[in-house]
């Protein structure tokens, strides 16, 4: 099968040569019954690739078992996980009214797909580990091994190499399920398939509910592309369907796109916006500025305040470091870092504060100015200031600044 029948077969979008080599790689093992090793972030589809395994393989007409058994080995309670792949007999433990078959004898002759394995518990890799080598299971109370003819396919979205430097996955085990290793790449890594797949979604919303495709203003598609998307592609495909159900608009912008990436975490907005500048001199820096750039950013005064009341608790830590400790360290919301210094070169508190009010004077008559100039239009006033309406909407409550 070509991979251009196997993309449109298994609804897989996008152009990006990892993922094609990813989808080439196992479209070739596929008749082979090498172990398998599928890595890659939640959310890239790694289920899908053991379903493009296992249908394209000799296993897919088995007769006895269930063909392919897929099982999330992070899901499990670890009491209960030995019974729940290999089974048990009548009376192995209390409840144990009746003999019950496992996840691998359910398998027989077919493939079993083990999710999540990097959370398998140390005591069940050993006995994975032997069922692998040897073919055989033991069922829970049974001390009778019983053969078995299964593929495993793995997937992990764990650094697997480095959980077996830890000591938390067992090496043999990791080089037996490695005979071949298929690598998924995230979403932040094929950017151009993105809006691909964003159109993709909001055409099957639109079908579904029977209304107007949305699409992507320029700016909105770059933003789209800029978005780190953590989740992936299962996170676009939420994000993506409830802009299509809730917005009336059906031209998106990147005023109403923001409103559903603005849940993300402060440490992975810079992912959205231009790279910052390049660091600044620490003894270039003051409070004074600091404040004017968390100002900048839109952020709100009371997290200024705050940020101020860390920084101090971070120079009051400085000052009691060698002095020849070049270590930097961060501000919460800014790029800047900040090195050493004394404490003469700081503001007190009592002027932090008075800044503070001053700021907050500036920030109300640029809003008030911003509302004249646009004849109360929010929304360009809002991107005149370079913040959603939203923000907007918080500062005129905030200011009981009254637009009439």
């Amino acid at each position: 099968m070509d991979i251009q029948t196997l993309k449109q077969r298994y609804d897989i979008i996008g152009n990006d040569p990892k993922l094609l080599m990813a989808l080439n790689k196992a479209i070739q093992v596929a008749p082979t019954d090498l172990s398998i090793l599928i890595t890659g972030e939640s959310g890239v589809g790694k289920d899908v690739f053991s379903r493009i395994i296992h249908e394209n393989s000799t296993r897919k007409h088995v007769r006895q078992g269930r063909g392919l058994i897929s099982v999330n080995c992070g899901a499990i309670p670890e009491g209960t996980i030995e019974s729940e792949l290999f089974g048990h007999v009548k009376g192995a433990f209390t409840g144990a009214d009746r003999s019950r078959k496992g996840y691998f004898e359910e398998a027989d002759g077919g493939t079993i797909f083990l999710d999540e394995i990097g959370e398998l518990p140390l005591a069940m890799q050993v006995k994975l580990l032997r069922v692998l080598e040897n073919g055989e299971i033991i069922p829970v109370g049974s001390s009778t091994p019983q053969k078995i003819d299964v593929r495993v396919v793995a997937a992990t979205n764990v650094d697997i190499v480095r959980a077996v430097r830890e000591g938390r996955f067992r090496e043999d085990l990791y080089y037996r399920l490695n005979q071949l290793s298929i690598y998924i790449p995230p979403l932040r890594e094929r950017k151009e398939d993105i809006p691909l797949l964003f159109r993709k979604f909001s055409s099957d919303v639109a079908e579904k509910y029977h209304m107007p495709p949305i699409v992507l203003t320029e700016d909105a598609r770059t933003m789209l592309m800029n978005y780190p998307w953590y989740g992936n592609v299962r996170e676009l495909k939420n994000i993506t369907e409830q802009i299509a159900v809730v917005e009336t608009a059906r031209s998106i912008t990147p005023d109403i796109l923001q409103n559903y990436l603005a849940y993300i975490p402060a440490e992975r907005m810079p992912a959205l916006v231009p790279e910052s500048p390049a660091p600044v001199a620490a003894s270039q820096i003051t409070d004074r500025e600091l404040l004017l750039k968390a100002l900048s950013m839109g952020q709100m005064i009371n997290e200024m305040r705050g940020e101020i009341n860390e920084l101090r608790h971070m120079v009051s830590q400085l000052t009691t470091n060698n002095a020849n400790n070049n270590s930097n360290y961060p501000l919460p919301t800014t790029h800047y870092p900040l090195s050493a210094q004394n404490d003469e070169e700081f503001m007190t508190p009592e002027i932090i504060e008075e800044e503070s009010l001053r700021l907050e004077d500036r920030e109300r008559r640029a809003i008030i100015r911003a509302l004249e100039h646009n004849q109360g239009n929010r929304k360009q006033a809002a991107a005149d200031l370079h913040i959603s309406e939203r923000t907007l909407y918080r500062k005129l409550k905030e200011y009981n600044i009254n637009e009439d």
